[in-house]
């Protein structure tokens, strides 16, 4: 039995259309809109941080993002709100590291929820999953973990030549594609999508990706918008521990700064759930 109270909204523009949300999820959620769009994906990313600007800790055992959040049951309940919405849900290996046994499905991150996330997927048209996507350029990570191994889930492994080639040394399980798009080196986000759309076209897109790859998408112009929870935590720096914010690998400011636009803000208790539209030049 869900027992969670509903988020306050502080701010909402209305940005696009109304989802049809079941009861439920408006009651906890308020009503939820995405712009219409054509001629491709719609990419949303979704990262929980710090006060000070700390996505992970970057220990072992303790660098998911419910370390970050605390265990926020209302965090948990917006990452399966957005997942219920996606047709696919992009990380990279790192985040398989992080969350070995992870699936990237709304009921996994908030079972409570698993009906009224099911109810809105069927409403929306969604007959299977979200498609787990594994973006990995080098092919290093263990086809053991369960988002492989359960066939609950369809996935796709996006990764270079060599990379597929280091895969294949494994018995690949059912339902488990690997696609590789390049020969060596950084898979670029436009390569990325390609191949996620050729797997399944999709409306929109999640990525759960981490600061690497965050980048990436930021960098490459094919970020639409931006769900970040901020956590009442500081979690501090020093050299002995890299801990990131959710981008690193580019830099744009001071040169080519890029400025978000603030979309909606909600609260529970001492959380916000702050979501940020970007400019973006380009389709998915």
């Amino acid at each position: 039995m869900n027992t969670l109270t509903p988020l306050e909204t502080l701010f909402d523009i209305g940005y696009g259309r109304d989802l049809t949300l079941p009861s439920e999820l408006v009651k906890l959620y308020g009503h939820l809109h995405f712009p219409s769009h054509s001629g491709g994906s719609y990419v949303i990313g979704n990262f929980v941080s710090t006060l000070d600007g700390v996505v992970t800790l970057g220990q072992p055992g303790k660098s998911g993002g419910g370390d970050i959040s605390g265990y926020n049951q209302h965090d948990q309940m917006v990452m399966g709100l957005l997942r219920a919405t996606a047709d696919a849900v992009i990380v990279g290996s790192g985040t398989l590291r992080a969350a070995p046994r992870h699936l990237w499905t709304a009921q996994y991150i908030y079972p409570a929820l698993a009906g009224a996330y099911q109810e809105l997927r069927s409403t929306l048209g969604k007959t299977q999953p979200p498609l787990n996507v594994i973006v990995t350029a080098r092919g290093e990570i263990n086809l053991n973990r369960p988002v492989f191994q359960s066939g609950e889930v369809p996935v796709l492994i996006v990764t270079t030549l060599q990379g597929a080639e280091r895969i294949h040394e494994q018995h690949l399980p059912p339902g488990v594609q690997v696609l590789p798009v390049q020969g060596t080196g950084v898979l670029s986000v436009h390569a990325i999508l390609e191949a996620v759309n050729a797997v399944r076209q999709c409306d929109r897109i999640l990525v759960e990706a981490g600061p690497q790859l965050m980048g990436d998408f930021l960098a490459e112009q094919y970020l639409n918008e931006l769900f970040l929870t901020l956590a009442p935590q500081i979690a501090g720096r020093d050299s002995s521990v890299e801990r990131p914010g959710f981008v690193v690998g580019k830099l744009f400011a001071p040169e080519h700064p890029l400025w978000g636009t603030l979309i909606s803000v909600r609260r529970a208790g001492s959380h916000l759930f702050l979501r940020y539209a970007f400019e973006t030049h380009k389709q998915a």
